[in-house]
């Protein structure tokens, strides 16, 4: 082995130094194609004798992994920065009558250097059926999450179908379950208004150790509305992350380096957190929704979800899906009620999920 260095590094003088002084001359009154000549051939030695040291090989390769890595997590970070483009459909818009149809709401991701290098995509019809093909989604929550599963259907089933659904898919309060035959996709929506329905939802995964490949949650509406109580709200926001972080395959029951003797070998699911949406408070359509729900208690409510470590970006297992930026961003023309929002928000947040998606999963369209 030492021979074999020795002997690299005889022939890396001799490629060096012997053409640059041979060379040096006539180049000197080009310093820049001298220095440009005197990199290349530095590059190449460098690359030649890289087998050679071990350590050298095995810090690029890990360098290498790092910025992959990097880039992979700084997306992840991006990926929610999305800006509209809201613009009236006719000339003059009477203010006192406006409706959801009378904008046409434009979205896309925010054009900066950091975002644009990430290059988030809009999926199609066929992308997004070949991305969940074969898949089981699950989406738990409230009314909010019932949207997310009407958006995730609009994208991969036709408009007919989409009919033939829709009355099923928003009976009240009522889980709704469908499979997309023709790309082999199990959908599920259950209905858990509460954070400890969404816990329960989990431990039930768990015991059963049958786990959906993309899993979103989210929940807080009602907790506001009729509970009250941000504190008590992050106790079960509290609860809920550690039994989802008790899915993951660094949980002790599956060890760091895999399953250990006696359990299952699974798949970790792709977990996401469907964020509450700004409230315009005097949109709200009851007096209780407007007494409960202002905005230094939604605020209350936010913190609490901070604080609870659930979130990826404070070190938590679930992506959050930003409906708070989306909904803020939109305004009061992308709602009725100052709750639910148009379906333009709600198809961002799909495809803010898609492309975390093709991030987690190292995929590229």
């Amino acid at each position: 082995m030492f021979g074999a260095v020795q002997l690299g590094l005889l022939a890396a003088c001799v490629v060096l130094f012997v053409p640059m002084l041979m060379a040096g001359w006539h180049l000197s009154r080009n310093k820049m194609l001298f220095f440009s000549g005197a990199l290349f051939i530095t590059l190449a030695v460098g690359v030649h004798l890289t087998p050679y040291f071990p350590s050298v090989s095995d810090f690029a390769s890990s360098f290498s992994s790092f910025v992959v890595f990097d880039h992979r997590d700084s997306c992840i970070n991006l990926v929610n920065e999305i800006v509209w483009d809201l613009k009236p459909k006719t000339d003059v818009i009477d203010v006192k009558n406006t409706s959801l149809e009378s904008y046409e709401k434009n979205w896309d991701w925010v054009k900066s250097g950091k975002v644009s290098a990430c290059d988030f995509q809009k999926l199609s019809k066929s992308d997004a059926s070949d991305l969940l093909n074969g898949s089981w989604v699950v989406v738990a929550g409230d009314s909010q999450a019932r949207l997310v599963v009407l958006s995730i259907l609009h994208l991969v089933l036709n408009e007919k179908r989409m009919d033939s659904i829709r009355g099923d898919l928003f009976k009240r309060h009522s889980d709704y379950n469908i499979v997309v035959d023709e790309i082999g996709m199990k959908l599920d929506f259950v209905w858990a208004p509460y954070v400890s329905n969404l816990t329960d939802l989990v431990m039930k995964y768990k015991v059963k150790r049958s786990y959906p490949d993309v899993l979103v949650v989210g929940s807080g509406l009602w907790h506001m509305l009729h509970i009250n109580n941000a504190s008590d709200y992050g106790v079960h926001l509290w609860l809920l992350k550690n039994s989802v972080v008790s899915l993951l395959p660094f949980s002790p029951e599956l060890g760091t380096n895999g399953p250990v003797t006696g359990s299952v070998s699974i798949r970790s699911p792709h977990l996401f957190w469907l964020g509450m949406p700004m409230l315009i408070n005097g949109m709200l359509n009851t007096g209780e929704k407007r007494e409960k729900m202002k905005d230094a208690m939604w605020h209350a409510y936010d913190k609490a979800l901070g604080n609870s470590k659930l979130l990826r970006q404070t070190g938590g297992p679930l992506i959050l899906l930003d409906i708070q930026s989306l909904t803020w961003n939109c305004g009061p023309r992308c709602t009725v009620d100052g709750m639910h929002y148009d379906g333009a928000v709600y198809e961002a947040a799909v495809h803010v999920m898609l492309n975390a998606l093709l991030i987690e999963s190292h995929q590229r369209l």
